[in-house]
């Protein structure tokens, strides 16, 4: 059955082989269950609740990937997305986290709908390559100034904004150990580095008092607290354009960019138009329905995982491994107790080293050529200094738009980047919350 379903043969691959990969990609992928609630939980959401959410979406998001697109990649919430709903949509703006929700839900609808449309592939086409990549490593500034902050290494400073905190704490000292530790299990190629540097600083931290043990295995917590949660109308009474703008920007690159280049290195794409693989359109189509499926069972956007690369140098080649995945994040929801005892100090060197990783993307950048520079890195840098992804993208979006108009080069701005600046630039004028 699973050779006709998944055609594994006509792929060159096996069940062993699925199986194989599918645990590959779960372990890099499954510190998500330990930070995700714990980013989420700041915004008043219940801890154990969100937990069994990030789970669950985790799952059908994989599934759906597997059943329907029959590729090999994973589906979680997003690294950085989950960071904006909590410290800038909730913290920074004001909105409740069930507007929050809400606003996720509309931007899962028009994610669908850009989709099905075909606008999403006509914006990615159209954003530089350049600006794609800042907005990367800008994420992962942002994340890494909220791991710092986590970790106690950087705190307020009235006279300087920020500045060095106690050092000496056993708190920031195992965050720092944990750190090195998932930098140097990466650099050997150890499966699952990060899901082990949590897991090892959260015991060390039970020794020195900053977690409490309290089980590992019991059943799955209750998700009713986040079930259905979302107040759309909530949402758009109050107006939150600029947040559901930079949700749909950020799920059309993120996502996108991750599908088509784990799909290359699958050798899932075949050479030509991008509209004539079949494959790519039904796994844009189920990453997008994961979008509103996560939002109503109480989680930040979900998309698909970069790690799912790891799945695929691992041999997997079809949806066998996403429902490998999509089972190990169902059976993870018996883990609640562990996943509660996991202190900040254990998810900031997780959070950090997904930062490292997403800065890669500066690399990317064409640093000779001054008006796609200047505006890539001030889409990167306001990311963190402003505390806001939404700042980046509109500093960085406008900027360039105004760059290349001012040096004659109007011509080269796709019509899509025209777009997305007059709506950051009417957003400032009207909108200013």
């Amino acid at each position: 059955m699973l050779e006709r379903f998944f055609k594994l043969s006509e792929m060159g691959t096996n069940v062993r082989t699925e199986l194989v990969a599918g645990l590959t990609t779960f372990l890099t992928m499954a510190y998500i269950i330990f930070v995700n609630p714990d980013i989420l939980s700041s915004t008043g959401m219940d801890r154990n609740a969100v937990f069994v959410a990030t789970c669950l979406a985790a799952a059908l998001g994989s599934a759906i990937m597997a059943l329907w697109a029959n590729w090999p990649i994973g589906m979680a919430p997003g690294m950085g997305l989950n960071a904006f709903f909590a410290f800038t949509v909730v913290a920074a703006l004001g909105f409740t986290w069930q507007q929050a929700l809400g606003a996720v839900f509309i931007s899962g609808v028009i994610f669908l709908l850009l989709t099905v449309t075909g606008v999403r592939r006509w914006l990615v086409a159209g954003i530089p390559v350049s600006m794609r990549s800042a907005i990367a490593a800008g994420i992962g500034m942002f994340l890494a100034i909220i791991a710092l902050k986590s970790a106690g290494i950087v705190v307020d400073n009235p006279a300087t904004l920020v500045g060095l905190g106690d050092m000496t704490t056993s708190a920031t000292l195992l965050a720092i150990f944990g750190f090195l530790l998932i930098a140097t299990l990466d650099t050997l190629r150890v499966k699952g580095a990060i899901l082990i540097g949590i897991l090892v600083v959260t015991i060390l931290a039970m020794f020195t008092g900053d977690a409490t043990f309290s089980g590992i295995v019991s059943a799955p917590p209750s998700i009713a607290p986040t079930f259905l949660q979302l107040d759309i109308m909530g949402a758009l009474n109050h107006g939150i354009i600029q947040v559901i703008l930079v949700m749909v920007l950020v799920e059309v690159f993120d996502a996108t960019g991750t599908l088509i280049g784990v799909a290359k290195r699958a050798g899932l794409l075949t050479e030509g138009p991008t509209h004539t693989n079949v494959g790519l359109g039904r796994a844009l189509m189920a990453d997008s329905s994961a979008i509103l499926a996560g939002s109503m069972l109480g989680t930040s956007s979900t998309t698909a995982y970069v790690e799912s690369a790891s799945g695929v140098q691992a041999g997997g080649r079809t949806g066998l491994t996403a429902l490998v995945i999509a089972a190990l994040f169902l059976l993870a929801t018996f883990f609640s107790p562990l996943a509660g005892a996991v202190p900040a100090c254990a998810t900031a060197p997780a959070l950090l080293f997904v930062a490292t990783l997403m800065m890669r993307e500066l690399t990317e950048v064409e640093w000779s050529d001054t008006p796609v520079a200047a505006s890539a890195a001030l889409t990167a840098l306001a990311m963190p200094f402003t505390y806001s992804i939404a700042n980046g993208l509109a500093f960085g979006f406008i900027s360039y738009a105004v760059l290349m108009l001012t040096t004659g080069r109007a011509k080269e701005v796709h019509a899509a980047t025209w777009i997305i600046a007059l709506l950051f630039v009417v957003k400032f004028a009207f909108f200013h919350q």
